[in-house]
């Protein structure tokens, strides 16, 4: 038996309303419900990053959030920077300093990186390393995601 709860939250700039069970974590009513694959299942207990969203304007691990904690919330996914400017050179700094490999990892270090830079907007390697330090990949050793953030200037 699933217990259903109607919630309603801000989801990449639009007023959102569903049903989800109470037991759902929104990286499953991401995918499942509205259909956003841009967030990506990792590890499902908040290790790896490639869940990563931003709520109100915190970066989450949304496989570790309920669903219905969403409720009055505002929910930004990979899809919601697809018309941010300011995102446009992030992911621009990702493709000319080759740190995108399988792709796997890349939409939660973006939205990782993005976090980092709303916060740090000048930030040296270090800022980086530790910013992303929550966020896995698997391909690239991290040289040229570090460089492709450190290049971005959130002037």
């Amino acid at each position: 038996m699933s217990l259903k709860h109607d919630i309603e939250f801000t989801l990449n700039g639009v007023k959102r309303r569903v049903a989800v069970d109470v037991t759902m974590n929104t990286l499953a009513m991401l995918r499942d419900v509205i259909g956003l694959t841009g967030t990506k299942y990792g590890c499902g207990e908040g290790e790896c990053g490639a869940c990563t969203i931003q709520v109100d304007g915190s970066s989450l691990n949304s496989c570790l959030m309920f669903a219905v904690d969403c409720d009055g919330r505002n929910v930004i996914t990979i899809e919601g920077l697809a018309n941010d400017s300011k995102a446009d050179a992030l992911r621009d700094a990702f493709v000319e300093h080759g740190a995108v490999q399988c792709g796997f990892c890349t939409p939660g270090m973006i939205m990782q990186a993005d976090h980092l830079l709303h916060k740090h907007p000048h930030p040296d390697e270090a800022c980086v390393k530790r910013g992303i330090e929550g966020n896995l990949c698997r391909c690239t050793g991290y040289k040229k995601i570090v460089d492709a953030i450190v290049a971005v200037d959130r002037a």
